[in-house]
């Protein structure tokens, strides 16, 4: 288990420090076999994602803007919140295969159409990122391509995209580990899992960095688009297989 932990969070912490998302798309493919639940395997994936994103901000957090970013990270928290309190067992199936498809389209879309898209950063548009951002969030933990294709089109280039991505990220993984503390799932094999992992996660984030240096700010955004297809493929896997 402490190598299947240490390993993962490379990959995880890789992708996280490359893309700017990611991590848990990448780590919870096989995190809930190695936890004894789901609820551990979701908190221990916060926590590592939440480290990640630390050490980008601590490195970046020069660029970011935060007239920018606070509607939208705003919205998020309240929407969350709220989708976390209405989300129906039943119907999670159903929402899945929805999200797998959805961003399938987008990210084709995207991959088409990038050059034509200007994305404003009005409050409208801000406001619309964070709301949908926090449904995903609520219903699937997995908020980051909304605020992810807000971010990446409307940054005037990689390092602020990342900057504040990252802090984007920092604050909504803090929110969600207190929920998933005050509901006890901050066990002690989380903890030991993180002592696994953290070493894992250094590695990832220095590897990453290095690749991040030569993308250019183009092939970063079609790196993107190309891994919300892949994450929406994932979904629609999982849910093929429940």
């Amino acid at each position: 288990m402490i190598i299947e932990i240490f390993l993962l969070s490379i990959g995880a912490s890789f992708v996280q420090r490359t893309t700017g998302f990611g991590f848990g798309i990448f780590i919870m493919t096989m995190l809930p076999a190695i936890m004894s639940s789901h609820g551990e395997a979701t908190t221990l994936s916060g926590i590592l994602a939440m480290t990640t994103s630390l050490i980008i901000v601590i490195q970046k957090y020069r660029f970011i803007v935060w007239q920018r970013l606070l509607p939208i990270l705003l919205t998020f928290i309240v929407v969350s919140i709220g989708a976390i309190f209405v989300l129906k067992r039943m119907e999670y199936n159903i929402l899945n295969i929805l999200l797998g498809i959805t961003l399938v389209v987008v990210s084709i879309y995207f991959s088409f159409f990038s050059k034509r898209i200007k994305v404003k950063t009005t409050l409208p548009v801000q406001i619309t990122a964070g709301t949908l951002s926090g449904l995903m969030g609520g219903f699937f933990g997995m908020q980051g391509p909304p605020a992810v294709l807000y971010f990446v089109n409307s940054e005037k280039d990689k390092e602020h995209y990342l900057a504040v991505t990252q802090t984007y990220f920092l604050v909504g993984n803090i929110m969600m580990t207190i929920a998933r503390a005050y509901n006890g799932f901050f066990t002690t094999a989380v903890s030991m899992g993180y002592i696994y992992g953290i070493t894992g996660v250094v590695i990832g984030n220095l590897i990453g960095a290095w690749v991040f240096r030569h993308i250019t700010g183009s092939l970063l955004k079609y790196i993107i688009y190309a891994y919300i297809g892949i994450s929406g493929l994932t979904f629609l896997f999982e849910a093929s297989h429940t």
